[in-house]
């Protein structure tokens, strides 16, 4: 009998205890915590892993701790540009939205292009005009600033530097965090589900696009094999179709979902320089969350269990 499971992150990198205040994680572990928590709720409740990745990353988005929605760092511009994906493993249907401003939740604008329109991924005024006439109200852009976020932009800008995300006054190394974030889940029909979501790098330049809302390179979803959402550096993820490529591997090289997800991670990534990590589920229940970074946050849980938290390389998960 299929047991009903979610997994989700927040992010990988160089995550070092030193940076991180006994509050600071405490507030990671909750919000991580609780939204795996929901998600599960979701699944016991009879619903399908799409609605469960849907709501787990729209949670996600909304927690300002993660770079995605509100909380998403800036453009060399000082706007803000986010980018979603989500995918169907049951009919391999899929949406996606690019370069957005002005919706609160991208990944439920993502949501609205898998149901209700014949293309996969929309991006930048066509998205939101698309988003609007799907019923999502438009925001003002500054709902999605926080001051951490501006102040590391200054930085950025001063030394003239792209961040992948957090600076020195986070728990994450300036350089080597991705703040990605990400569910799949596995509900109890068998069906597979994944979504991932980012506001991408600070101080990016206008325009550019990482693997988020990329199907196959940041997200991809099939029944007939797996669930999987990256985080990392976008564009290795998209020269690898990392997120395909463990499919790949367990349909056609009969490779274990953990044999796979350690060939991508461990040797295929960082053999051209990629760093980061990924959340998986397969179509029997199996779980993996490796990374190739110190930590990744990250959380998973089967129906009915407690949540399994994790942000250190130490931790179990």
């Amino acid at each position: 009998m299929i047991k009903a499971v979610i997994a989700l992150h927040g992010g990988a990198g160089a995550i070092t205890r030193a940076r991180l205040t006994q509050e600071k994680e405490l507030q990671f572990v909750a919000a991580l915590s609780d939204i795996v928590v929901a998600g599960q709720q979701i699944l016991e409740q009879g619903g399908s892993a799409l609605d469960a990745v849907t709501e787990a990353v729209r949670l996600l988005e909304d927690c300002p701790l993660f770079n995605a929605g509100i909380g998403a760092v800036y453009t060399s511009e000082g706007k803000h540009e986010m980018d979603a994906c989500i995918m169907d493993g049951n009919t391999l249907e899929a949406g996606a939205v690019a370069g957005v401003s002005h919706i609160r939740n991208p990944i439920l604008a993502a949501r609205k292009v898998l149901e209700n329109s014949p293309h996969v991924l929309l991006i930048g005024e066509g998205a939101e005009h698309f988003a609007a006439g799907q019923g999502l109200e438009p925001v003002a852009a500054d709902i999605f600033s926080t001051e951490e976020r501006y102040q590391q932009l200054l930085r950025a800008r001063e030394s003239q530097q792209t961040v992948l995300d957090h600076d020195g006054a986070e728990p994450i190394d300036a350089d080597k965090k991705f703040g990605t974030v990400g569910a799949v889940a596995l509900d109890k029909f068998g069906n597979l589900a994944a979504a991932t979501s980012t506001g991408g790098m600070t101080n990016k330049l206008p325009g550019r696009v990482g693997d988020s809302p990329i199907v196959g390179a940041g997200c991809y979803a099939n029944n007939a094999n797996v669930a999987v959402s990256c985080t990392g550096t976008g564009e290795v993820f998209m020269r690898t179709l990392a997120a395909y490529d463990i499919a790949a591997l367990v349909e056609y090289a009969g490779l274990s979902l953990q044999q796979a997800v350690d060939r991508v991670v461990l040797e295929k990534l960082p053999a051209i320089g990629g760093s980061g990590g990924m959340i998986a589920i397969d179509n029997q229940g199996n779980v993996a969350l490796p990374f190739n970074s110190e930590g990744m946050y990250r959380g998973f849980g089967f129906v009915n269990d407690a949540p399994n938290v994790g942000i250190y390389r130490d931790q179990e998960s």
